[in-house]
């Protein structure tokens, strides 16, 4: 990582407004830190899969000496869940990360990154922190743009905030073109693991990156991980840290990806929950369709605005995500896809 690029975001603050990249060079996420607050911003899964604080406790010896490098235990698991090779699988401390070790290994001072917008804005921040340039393509554009003369380009399927999956087969025809033209594809799958989508995890030319957080609800943790293979794959090797995976989040992780009945019945409650909800938002808002655990709605000024609405929703015990803070959006929020007693909170709070 490039120092000048380094205060260079810090001291710019991004590309103007609607990088919402703050004075410290970050950028905003979900997530409340108060206890009293019913938490719709971030979208992480309410419950836990079973025996999962008991993996916790039982990694607690293991933590007194450093970790195995190789993690054999937690890349099986995760490789057995995307179907790759557990060899291609590089574990990090929580998807971010692993977006980091991908952008790191890839883009070059003065190259090009093809970044999709609205979407995660961490993606233009590690792209300047390399030096690099974002290219910003509309999301819904993005499949059908040419990679040739770009480093890399990113996706993040299923979109974050949108909601909406990747065509598999548009994405796959994509992943052909990067290759072809020498572009590495990054496929940020932070959230595929709500939805049957297959993953593209092991595909020649990719980087794939994984979060565990969100789907088994464990954000704390930082367990994540990144696919790659061929040269990719062995430039997130050589440039992973050493033990770059806590004993207590592998042991955790590779727990987790064990259970099937808890992600079967997740991915049911999500579909059936967020199609209940978008149904009654309908009624107040614009709610865009969406594959992933949350919502993402249009707010009108002839309703209220973005401001009056996280106001009231926060005196009623509840937080939401500004979604003002994505580029491309200036009249929005974002709501997750909660328990079903919860999400019937947020109704009754919206008025709808």
């Amino acid at each position: 990582m490039d120092p000048d690029s380094v205060e260079g975001v810090r001291a710019s603050g991004g590309d103007g407004p609607e990088d919402a990249i703050g004075p410290d060079g970050r950028v905003p996420h979900g997530s409340s830190d108060d206890p009293d607050v019913l938490d719709f911003s971030a979208n992480t899964n309410p419950r836990v899969p079973p025996g999962a604080e008991k993996a916790y406790r039982a990694a607690f010896e293991a933590a007194r000496s450093y970790p195995a490098d190789d993690y054999p235990e937690f890349r099986e698991a995760a490789a057995a869940f995307v179907d790759c090779e557990p060899s291609q699988v590089i574990p990090t401390a929580g998807g971010l990360e692993a977006i980091r070790l991908a952008i790191q290994t890839t883009a070059r001072a003065g190259d090009s990154v093809l970044l999709p917008y609205p979407s995660f804005g961490e993606y233009a921040r590690e792209v300047r922190l390399q030096g690099a340039t974002p290219e910003f393509v509309p999301h819904d554009e993005l499949l059908a743009a040419d990679p040739a003369s770009h480093a890399l380009a990113v996706v993040c399927n299923p979109n974050n905030p949108t909601g909406e999956a990747a065509d598999p087969a548009a994405l796959r025809n994509f992943a052909d073109r990067c290759r072809a033209a020498g572009t590495t594809l990054l496929v940020d799958e932070a959230f595929l693991g709500f939805t049957d989508e297959p993953s593209l995890a092991g595909r020649e030319g990719v980087v794939v990156a994984r979060s565990l957080t969100k789907l088994f609800g464990l954000p704390g943790i930082r367990m994540g991980y990144a696919v790659g293979t061929g040269d990719e794959r062995d430039r997130l090797a050589t440039a992973r840290r050493a033990w770059s995976m806590s004993a207590a989040a592998a042991a955790v992780g590779a727990h987790c990806y064990r259970q099937t009945e808890f992600v079967a019945e997740t991915k049911a409650r999500v579909e059936r929950e967020r199609a209940r909800m978008r149904e009654r938002l309908n009624a107040r808002f614009d709610v865009f369709r969406s594959d992933a655990p949350f919502l993402l709605l249009s707010v009108s000024d002839a309703d209220a605005s973005v401001d009056d609405i996280l106001a009231s929703a926060r005196e009623a015990g509840i937080a939401f995500r500004d979604a003002r803070t994505f580029r491309g959006l200036d009249s929005h929020i974002r709501v997750a896809v909660r328990a079903p007693e919860e999400n019937d909170l947020l109704l009754d709070a919206l008025d709808v």
